[in-house]
């Protein structure tokens, strides 16, 4: 027996982006992907689709 096969954690990042409509920054725990979304779509948008979700910011 090998043991165990170990633990793979996910990519997770702790991101700070300033929210100019907010007029503060936030600090966001994003994913490899997702830091790619927020550079595509923008984080006025990103935070838009969180707000509409009813998640908090």
């Amino acid at each position: 027996m090998e043991g165990d096969p170990g633990r793979f954690d996910v990519n997770v990042q702790s991101k700070k982006y300033w929210v100019p409509s907010l007029r503060r920054s936030v600090t966001l725990t994003v994913s490899a992907r997702g830091i790619k979304t927020i550079d595509q779509r923008g984080i006025e948008a990103v935070v838009a689709d969180i707000h509409a979700r009813g998640g908090k910011v």
